[in-house]
């Protein structure tokens, strides 16, 4: 399975963003796909995820509220709908899916895409 994300970009606070993350290759099969982001220097953070055929959203708290998964099986695609962004949320966002559970942690994801950049100025 290959993961594209794109759709970062520079944005002032309290502005929105949306990531798109595009899966292809193999029979695309995954139970979840999510979001998590890495800030410079610090750890790989979950932002979300989102149960691939039930589409049920789970969200970080820190993003409860703000932002908004979501997923289209047609186009084996999830996106990433961030509004009233901070600068705390300035970090490297990566799409992930997980085969076998639904999942909070890194640990859990088997596909990675490379990473899409949201800077949020202040």
């Amino acid at each position: 399975v290959q993961l594209q994300a794109c759709g970062g970009g520079l944005v002032q606070a309290g502005g929105s963003l949306r990531l798109s993350c595009a899966a292809s290759g193999r029979t695309f099969s995954s139970i979840a796909m999510g979001w998590f982001r890495q800030a410079p220097g610090k750890e790989r953070d979950y932002v979300a995820t989102i149960s691939w055929r039930g589409g049920v959203p789970y969200y970080a708290d820190s993003v409860k509220g703000r932002f908004t998964i979501s997923r289209d099986i047609a186009k084996n695609t999830v996106y990433l709908q961030m509004n009233s962004l901070k600068p705390e949320d300035t970090a490297v966002y990566y799409c992930a899916a997980a085969q076998l559970r639904i999942g909070v942690t890194v640990r859990e994801y088997e596909y990675w895409g490379q990473g899409t950049l949201v800077t949020v100025s202040s």
